[in-house]
């Protein structure tokens, strides 16, 4: 199939095809004219490409992956696979430690500004009350 065909099929435009192809993560066959073609196997190879990206991996762990689904009876590739799998959700790990400490942050300077403008909604409500004169 052509790029335009895996591009309706897979929801995913040329544009990230032709990414993911120079990534090494698809590949396609040329003809004499020089357009892409695409076996019927891409669609779902690039489903996985699609959820390994949402998953929150970069193009370069996915390329480290990928020999995994290619070489499934290859003990060595299935390590490496492993590997890269763990450092992976290390790193999401540490991001979002890293996410949850900056949220916390933010609260105590949520608090801090609520306290705030407490203090001038009261300290308004006093300066706008009439003063009691004297006769």
């Amino acid at each position: 199939m052509r790029i335009g065909e895996l591009s309706k099929r897979t929801g995913v435009s040329p544009r990230s095809l032709r990414y993911y192809e120079d990534q090494g993560l698809l590949t396609s066959s040329r003809s004499e004219a020089g357009q892409r073609h695409y076996a019927d196997t891409a669609v779902q190879r690039v489903s996985l490409i699609r959820q390994l990206f949402d998953a929150g991996m970069s193009s370069r762990v996915i390329a480290t992956v990928l020999p995994c689904v290619d070489i499934p009876d290859d003990l060595g590739v299935a390590e490496e696979t492993f590997t890269a799998m763990t450092h992976e959700r290390d790193r999401i790990d540490a991001e979002i430690a890293h996410l949850m400490e900056t949220r916390d942050a933010l609260d105590v300077l949520i608090q801090a500004n609520s306290r705030h403008r407490a203090e001038l909604s009261t300290t308004a409500v006093h300066a706008s009350a009439p003063v009691a004169r004297s006769a």
